[in-house]
């Protein structure tokens, strides 16, 4: 394929932010609905960004930060509505954010304080990340009134939780000796 339509995975990653305004504001009026279809067209945007950026090698430095971003942003925001709209609890909310501010700051604080590093996904986080969506997804079918039990709500609730607490620690504990083992060298 030719060179000249590299652009298109980054044109898909910068459609998913753009989504990020009609999905919050379909789960705000409760359109669940509408949310669940533009929760789809971003996953499968993701993906198929995600295949092209591979396939083609139409890697770029800016699809390397804002592709994790737009996920991140559009996860956070289904977070931030269905905890505005009291779906989920409050304490859920911060607990999903304050993992990924801490993992922030310890990216920040390793940089200035120890040296460079490229920030990968632990295993750990890969799969705190897949539960959170697979949450987010179940709890909008749900509240979609499509088939789901409705006891995905609070074991949804719990396994998010208990995922976030282990990703966040993996990362803190690896990041620490990481800088420990750096700053004795």
């Amino acid at each position: 394929m030719s060179e000249r339509w590299r652009w298109i995975p980054n044109a898909l990653t910068f459609l998913r932010f753009v989504l990020i305004v009609p999905f919050a504001s379909a789960l705000l009026a409760s359109e669940y609905r509408l949310a669940l279809g533009i929760f789809f067209i971003a996953a499968a945007s993701d993906a198929f960004d995600g295949f092209l950026a591979r396939q083609f090698n139409w890697k770029s430095r800016l699809g390397a930060i804002a592709d994790p971003l737009a996920d991140k942003a559009l996860l956070i925001t289904a977070y931030l509505m269905l905890t505005w709209t009291e779906v989920f609890p409050l304490w859920l909310f911060a607990l999903v954010l304050g993992r990924d501010i801490l993992i922030v700051i310890g990216g920040l604080a390793y940089h200035y304080g120890v040296g460079r590093f490229d920030m990968e996904p632990s295993i750990p986080g890969k799969f705190n990340t897949l539960i959170q969506i697979l949450v987010v997804l179940a709890i909008i079918v749900l509240l979609a009134g499509l088939p789901m039990p409705p006891w995905v709500l609070e074991v949804g609730i719990l396994l998010v939780a208990v995922s976030a607490i282990i990703s966040g620690g993996h990362y803190l504990i690896v990041w620490s000796v990481r800088a420990w083992r750096a700053k004795r060298q």
